[in-house]
């Protein structure tokens, strides 16, 4: 469709900007990570468990800091991003860091056609699947590349969030998934004050929407956790309540921010 075309070559477009903002960005501490530190957090090390051996594909990475820290574990880990630009410096950076981790730059719904291997266990984290319109061919694609038994962990931002304006002063999105949201973006969650201005276009996805297209899929879901804070200072009107832990301050601990699903192939 061209439809969908257009949304790939746009967002592609908007990702391949971004990328090399954010390997120079304080956010993602570039610098850091080639010394050694982890980009995982808490809560998904929590629910990843003990990684090594594993076979694990990670959807939706952007330049790869995840895949290598997985594959740091003791992983056999494998990124997949839309960005050419960021699966570029992923492969450099997997070269620089002397990781195992294999990339493959294509749009998740096309994988199968870049792909044919199985998988322990498929990983996808923090403002992935809004840059998806279907999520039940997402739901398919994480099913096709699973063994049996086989488990899926996603650890997204909690669609409650994306209902609000960038200041959290008003609601102004359907919680649930309609037309396309296409908006200006101004500068990068990673760096408010980038000179970058391109269009994104989005959908917002229901907590629902996200557990039937799993079930439908052959997933059967075994935990689903709601979390108060985000580990990242990626939204407006933060406050740092604990060490990298942050929430939107006039709500405090009231909404949601943060949600996890961990569900295996049956």
């Amino acid at each position: 469709m061209d439809s969908e075309q257009n949304y790939l070559d746009q967002n592609r477009k908007l990702w391949n900007k971004r990328t090399e903002i954010h390997l120079e960005s304080e956010f993602y501490d570039q610098s850091g990570f080639l010394k050694g530190k982890s980009s995982l957090n808490e809560i998904e090390l929590k629910l990843l468990g003990d990684v090594r051996g594993k076979k694990i594909l990670h959807l939706q990475c952007h330049f790869g800091q995840d895949t290598i820290s997985l594959s740091r574990l003791g992983a056999e880990a494998t990124g997949v991003d839309l960005s050419d630009k960021a699966i570029e410096h992923a492969k450099q950076i997997a070269l620089t860091t002397g990781s195992n981790a294999k990339f493959i730059c294509c749009d998740v719904y096309d994988l199968p056609n870049h792909l044919n291997e199985k998988f322990d266990l498929v990983f996808t984290s923090y403002g992935t699947i809004g840059w998806l319109p279907d999520l039940d061919k997402w739901a398919k694609v994480i099913s096709h590349f699973l063994k049996p038994g086989g488990k899926f962990l996603i650890v997204e931002f909690h669609p409650i969030m994306w209902m609000f304006d960038n200041d959290f002063e008003k609601i102004a999105y359907r919680y649930f998934k309609s037309e396309a949201i296409v908006e200006t973006e101004i500068g990068t969650y990673a760096d408010k004050s980038a000179d970058i201005k391109l269009d994104s276009v989005t959908w917002n996805h229901s907590l629902s929407e996200v557990v039937n297209s799993l079930i439908r899929n052959g997933l059967e879901i075994h935990a689903l956790d709601e979390i108060d804070y985000s580990p990242y200072n990626c939204f407006n009107k933060t406050i740092e309540f604990e060490p990298d832990k942050f929430r939107i301050e006039h709500f405090g601990d009231k909404i949601p921010m943060v949600y996890a699903i961990l569900a295996s192939l049956k």
